[in-house]
C-alpha cells in the first residue's frame, strides 16, 4: 500500500502532524503481515504518542500451509489446539501421519467418553455425519470428528483407524458403543484398499470391540466399493460385534439413524457380485435407479416431440452443450478440449472414458504437461483403439501447438500450482482453470484469483476435485468410476445443475439427483480452500442463464459469506428458477470449542458464518432449504416434480451409453479374471502394512532382535531357526568376509576398481571368480561328506574311493594353512560347532577324514568350505527344522555356496572402497611377473 493513499483513505480524521507516524507503520504492518502469512492479526489496545506507537496486546493467527515458505522466518513455531480444549496425544499422531501424507488424516477428539464414534471418508461427508448426529440430540455424545481422505494407503488407513479404535475402547458406556463407518461415494480412493486397512484394525481390536459391545454401522460408495462392501460383510461373521453393511443405493447419512435407534435396520439383499460398468441404473439390490421407468420416460419423449413439431423446432440433442450461458459462450461443451498439467495417466484415462460413453466426437484431453522429462507420447485407450496424447516439458511449446485448447487441469502440488497457474494466465486461449491441489497459501491464493479475475479466467479450485457437465465433459477424477458415472446418468445431461463446495459430496450429489430427479446438468465443486477462484454465485447466475437447467442445487457449508450473494440475488430476482440450498455444519454451534474441519474454509469466525444462520437467510429469502441434509433429496424430488406437473421439464427417454472395456488391472483388482502369474515368491511380501520374511512382520524382526543370521535363516530357508544356528550363519559370514588382496577374487575386484569402474561392476568382477577352486566348494564339500556319510563308508573306504575316481575331495586342502600353522577360522568354527550343536556326526565324519589327509601331507587339512559345509548338513539335519529330503535338496540348488558369496562380498565391497580411498590409478602387470614364451621364429 502507498503511505499517500492510506493517508488519504484511512487517516482523514487523524492530526497533520500524525499522519505520515501513522502511515508508516500501516506500511510495516502490513509488510509483515503479508510476507510472514498472517491470516488474522489483531492489535487492542494500541497507544500512541506524538513520536511513538505502542502495541498492548496482539493476538495473531499464522497460515500454517505456508510454512514450507516461511520456516526459517517463523522459527519453531507450535500450533496449539483451539482455546478451550486439550490436546490429544492421539492427534499429534495423526496430524503427524497427515503430514508425511500425500493423503488428508484428520482428527480432533471431542469427548473421549463419548459413546458415538465416527471414521469418515471425505472432508465434506465428514463435516455431514456430524451434524447428522447432532441434529438427532446426540451431540453430547459425539465423541470426536475426524475425516481421511484423498486416497490412502491401506496402511495409512489401518494406523488412522487403530488410533480411533485405542481411544474408542479405552472406556467402556453402559450402553454401549456405535461406530460409524461413512463416506460419500470416492471421486478416486479405492474403497477396498481403505476397508482392508479398517478391516485389519478391527480384527486386532476384537476383543475389546467385543467387550465394550460395538455396534458398526457402514455406508459407502465409489470405486472398488463392491468388494470393499464385501470384505466388511464377510468380517462382521466373523468379528463377533454386529456390522451393518450399505452401499450408495442407502442415503449417506441413513446409517446414523439406524445406529442411534432413530430408524429399523432394514434387511437387505446381499449382492457381492460386481455388477457390470455398462448397466443402465443398478443398484446394489438389483432395483432399478431414478424417476422413471423406460416405458414413461418414452411417452413423455413423444409428447416433447410433438410440442416442438407444433413449435417448428426439433428436441434438442442429449449431446448438445453449445447453449449460451447468460449469453455467453458455456464454459464447458462437448467440444470443450483440455491441457493436463502433471503426469496424471488414471485422471486422464478416466477423462477419455467419459468422452467415450458420451459419444463425443474426439477425446476432450488435448496434451499433457510434464516438466520433470522431455517430450514424448502416452498411450491411452479411446474406447476399443489406442491413442497417443503429447507430453510437454515446457507449457509454451503445449500452449502453442495446440490453440484450440482452452482449459487447464492442474494437478500440481501445492507448492508449485500457485507459480504454475500464474504461467497459464499468460495465454489468453484458456478460459478456465481447475486446480486440484489443498492447501495453498492463502495470500498466494488471493493473488492468484485477483489476477485470473482481471484476465476473465475461471478458476475452479483450488482445493477440488473439479467438475462435470454431463454428457460433455468431466475435469480429471471427477464423478469417479466408469460404473458411477453410468449410475448417476452423467452419460447425458439432465435438468439440475449444482454447486458444492466438497468434491466428495459433489460425487454423493451426482447419485442423489440422478435418484430424485432425471440427473445432472452440470455441477461444479468450487473447492474447500478459504478462498475459492469462483462462488457459488458466479456458478448459479451462469446455471440460470442457461435454458436448459430448470433447478439450481447449492451445498454449501460453515465458513465464509459467499452463500449470502445468492439471497442478495434471490431478493433482488436475478434468480428466479427453483433454488435448493443447503449448508453443511450445522453442528459447529453445538461444540464448546472451535472445530476445524476437513476443509480449511470451513470454519465460522463470526455468527454471520455459521451454517445455521445462513440455511435461515437462504430460507429467508426464497430458497427451498431442508431441514436437515437427510431430508435434502426428498426435497429435490418435490421440486422435479413440480416443475414435471407445470410442464417445465419433459422427460425425455434413456438411452444406452456405448461399451468401454475395462481396464485389465482394474478387472484384475475387482477380481472379474485370473491368469497364471509370471513370478512366484514364498519368502517376503511387500504389499501389506509392513514388510513380511517369510511371515514374520518387520517389526518383529527388530523387536525379537533375531539379527542377520535370523534374516538369512527366513529368507533363504522359510524358517526361524534356532539361536545357535543364526548365530553360526553370522560367524560363516565374519570369517569368510575376507582372505586378503591376492585371493582371485578381492584381485580382479581391485584391478576392476582402479580401472576406474563403479562398485557393482567391481564386485560382480570378483564374485564371478568364485567356483569349486576358489570359495565355490561348500556345496561341494558338503555333498561328497554326506554322501559318503550315508552310504555307510567309513573315512579310509572315502578316501581311497575318491583317489581311485581321481577326484579331489571338496573342502580338503589349503595352500598355505597346515596342522603346523593351523587356520584359525576352521578353529573356531569347529570348537562353536563341537560345543553348541546338539550333534555333529557329519564333522566328526570328516575330522577322521583329515587325520588319513594329513598323514600323507600336513596341509591336507580341512579348510574353511569344509568345515561350513559339513557343519552345515549337521545344522540342516539336526536342528529339527527340515526333513532329510529338504536337507539335500537344498545343498543340491547351491544353497550353501550363498554363504561364501554373501560373506566374500563384505570383502570384496572394502576392497573396492579402499582403493578409491587411496586413489590408485590403472593397474598394469609387470612385465617381469609375465613368462612371455612367443616362438623366436614365425614358421
Amino acid at each position: 500500500p502507498c503511505p499517500h493513499r492510506i493517508e488519504e483513505k484511512l487517516l482523514a480524521n487523524v492530526s497533520q502532524h500524525q499522519k505520515s507516524l501513522f502511515s508508516d507503520f500501516i506500511v510495516a504492518l502490513y509488510k509483515v503481515y503479508s510476507e510472514l502469512y498472517f491470516t488474522y492479526l489483531e492489535i487492542n489496545p494500541l497507544v500512541v504518542l506524538d513520536e511513538s506507537i505502542h502495541i498492548l496486546d496482539l493476538a495473531g493467527k499464522l497460515d500454517s500451509t505456508a510454512e514450507y515458505l516461511c520456516k526459517q522466518s517463523w522459527g519453531d513455531v507450535a500450533f496449539p489446539p483451539p482455546f478451550g480444549r486439550a490436546a490429544f496425544a492421539e492427534e499429534a499422531y495423526i496430524s503427524d501421519l497427515d503430514a508425511k501424507s500425500g493423503a488428508s488424516l484428520k482428527l480432533t477428539v471431542l469427548n473421549p467418553s463419548g459413546r458415538i464414534w465416527t471414521m469418515v471418508a471425505g472432508g465434506g461427508a465428514s463435516v455431514v455425519y456430524s451434524d447428522t448426529i447432532c441434529d438427532l440430540g446426540f451431540s453430547s455424545e459425539l465423541a470426536n470428528y475426524g475425516e481421511y481422505s484423498g486416497a490412502p494407503s491401506e496402511s495409512q488407513t489401518f494406523e488412522y483407524a487403530k488410533t480411533i479404535l485405542s481411544l474408542m475402547t479405552r472406556e467402556p458406556h453402559p450402553r454401549g458403543k456405535v461406530l460409524i463407518i461413512g463416506g460419500g461415494i470416492a471421486n478416486f480412493t479405492n474403497v477396498a484398499s481403505t476397508f482392508k486397512g479398517i478391516a485389519s484394525a478391527l480384527e486386532e481390536f476384537k476383543h475389546k470391540l467385543i467387550e465394550r459391545r460395538v455396534s458398526i454401522f457402514v455406508r459407502r460408495g465409489g470405486p472398488n466399493y463392491q468388494e470393499g462392501l464385501r470384505l466388511m460383510r464377510n468380517l462382521g461373521s466373523t468379528l463377533g460385534v454386529p456390522i451393518h453393511v450399505f452401499g450408495p443405493e442407502t442415503h449417506m447419512t441413513a446409517i446414523v439413524n439406524m445406529g442411534l435407534g432413530k430408524s429399523a435396520v432394514p434387511e437387505i439383499r446381499r449382492n457381492d457380485s460386481i455388477p457390470s460398468l455398462f448397466s443402465l441404473g443398478q443398484s446394489e439390490s438389483g432395483e432399478a435407479v431414478g424417476s422413471n421407468s423406460i416405458a414413461e420416460v418414452a411417452v413423455e419423449a413423444e409428447k416433447e416431440a410433438g410440442k416442438a413439431a407444433e413449435k417448428g423446432g426439433v428436441a434438442p440433442s442429449l449431446s448438445d452443450g453449445e447453449e449460451l450461458e447468460c449469453g455467453k459462450k458455456p464454459l464447458f461443451s462437448s467440444k470443450t478440449r483440455a491441457i493436463i498439467w502433471g503426469m496424471q495417466p488414471r485422471a486422464v484415462q478416466g477423462m477419455l472414458d467419459f468422452d467415450h460413453v458420451c459419444r463425443r466426437e474426439f477425446p476432450s484431453v488435448e496434451a499433457m504437461i510434464y516438466p520433470f522429462s522431455g517430450n514424448h507420447r502416452q498411450k491411452f485407450y479411446w474406447g476399443h483403439k489406442e491413442v497417443l496424447v503429447p507430453v510437454y516439458k515446457e507449457m509454451s511449446e503445449a500452449m502453442q501447438r495446440h490453440p484450440d485448447a482452452d482449459v487447464l487441469v492442474n494437478f500440481a502440488s501445492l507448492r508449485s500450482a500457485y507459480e504454475s497457474t500464474l504461467e497459464t494466465l499468460k495465454y489468453e486461449q484458456i478460459r478456465c482453470v481447475a486446480i486440484i491441489a489443498e492447501g495453498i497459501p492463502e495470500n498466494l491464493t488471493k493473488k492468484m484469483n485477483k489476477m485470473a479475475k482481471e484476465k476473465g479466467v475461471a478458476i475452479v479450485g483450488p482445493a477440488t476435485v473439479g467438475g462435470v457437465k454431463a454428457g460433455c465433459f468431466k475435469i480429471g477424477n471427477t464423478a469417479g468410476m466408469l460404473d458411477n458415472v453410468i449410475s448417476s446418468k452423467l452419460y447425458r445431461p439432465g435438468c439440475v445443475a449444482y454447486v458444492s463446495r466438497s468434491g466428495g459430496m459433489s460425487n454423493e450429489l451426482n447419485n442423489m439427483i440422478a435418484r430424485s430427479a432425471n440427473g445432472v446438468f452440470e455441477g461444479v465443486a468450487i473447492g474447500g480452500d478459504r478462498y475459492p477462484g469462483t462462488t457459488f454465485i458466479d456458478h448459479v447466475l451462469r446455471f440460470h442463464g442457461n435454458p436448459r437447467v430448470k433447478i439450481v442445487v447449492v451445498l454449501g457449508e460453515v465458513g465464509g459469506i459467499e452463500e449470502y450473494d445468492i439471497c442478495e440475488a434471490l431478493r433482488d430476482g436475478r434468480i428466479s428458477k427453483p433454488l435448493v440450498a443447503w449448508c453443511i455444519g450445522t453442528c459447529a454451534k453445538m461444540f464448546t470449542s472451535e472445530v476445524q474441519f476437513g476443509h480449511a474454509g470451513a470454519c465460522a469466525n463470526a455468527e454471520r458464518e455459521t451454517a445455521v444462520a445462513k440455511n435461515k437467510a437462504l430460507a429467508d429469502a426464497g430458497a427451498r432449504v431442508p431441514s436437515s441434509f437427510d431430508d435434502l433429496p426428498q426435497l429435490i424430488e418435490i421440486v422435479y416434480k413440480e416443475m414435471i406437473a407445470s410442464g417445465e421439464v419433459v422427460p425425455r427417454p434413456e438411452v444406452e451409453p456405448p461399451t468401454v472395456p475395462m481396464d485389465y488391472s482394474w478387472a484384475q483388482e475387482l477380481g472379474l479374471i485370473r491368469k497364471p502369474a509370471s513370478f512366484m515368491s514364498s519368502i517376503c511380501d511387500e504389499r501389506g502394512q509392513e514388510l513380511l520374511y517369510a511371515g514374520m512382520p518387520i517389526t518383529d524382526v527388530f523387536k525379537e532382535d533375531i539379527g542377520i543370521g535370523g534374516v538369512i535363516s527366513l529368507l533363504w530357508f522359510q524358517r526361524r531357526l534356532p539361536d545357535y544356528a543364526c548365530k553360526f550363519i553370522e560367524m560363516c559370514l565374519m570369517v569368510t568376509a575376507d582372505h586378503g588382496p591376492a585371493v582371485s577374487g578381492a584381485h580382479n575386484t581391485i584391478v576392476t576398481a582402479r580401472a576406474g569402474k563403479d562398485l557393482v561392476s567391481s564386485l560382480t568382477s570378483g564374485l564371478l571368480t568364485i567356483g569349486d577352486r576358489f570359495g565355490g566348494a561348500l556345496d561341494g564339500a558338503a555333498r561328497q561328506f554326506a554322501q559318503a556319510y550315508d552310504a555307510g563308508m567309513i573315512p579310509m573306504e572315502f578316501v581311497n574311493t575318491m583317489r581311485k575316481q581321481h577326484k579331489l575331495i571338496m573342502g580338503i586342502g589349503h595352500r598355505v594353512k597346515s596342522l603346523n600353522n593351523p587356520d584359525m577360522r576352521v578353529t573356531i568354527l569347529k570348537d562353536f560347532v563341537l560345543e553348541r550343536f546338539p550333534s555333529h556326526p557329519l564333522l566328526d565324519y570328516a575330522l577322521d577324514v583329515e587325520k588319513i589327509t594329513t598323514a600323507k601331507k600336513p596341509n591336507l587339512i580341512l579348510n574353511v568350505d569344509g568345515v561350513i559345509g559339513v557343519a552345515f548338513v549337521d545344522l540342516l539335519r539336526g536342528c529339527g527344522a527340515f526333513t532329510m529330503e529338504e536337507s539335500r535338496e537344498l545343498i543340491e540348488v547351491g544353497a550353501l555356496n550363498g554363504l561364501f558369496v554373501l560373506g566374500r562380498t563384505i570383502g570384496f565391497i572394502g576392497h573396492y572402497i579402499d582403493q578409491k580411498r587411496l586413489k590408485q590409478g590403472l593397474y598394469r602387470h609387470p612385465w617381469d611377473d609375465i613368462s612371455y614364451l612367443v616362438p623366436q621364429n614365425f614358421s
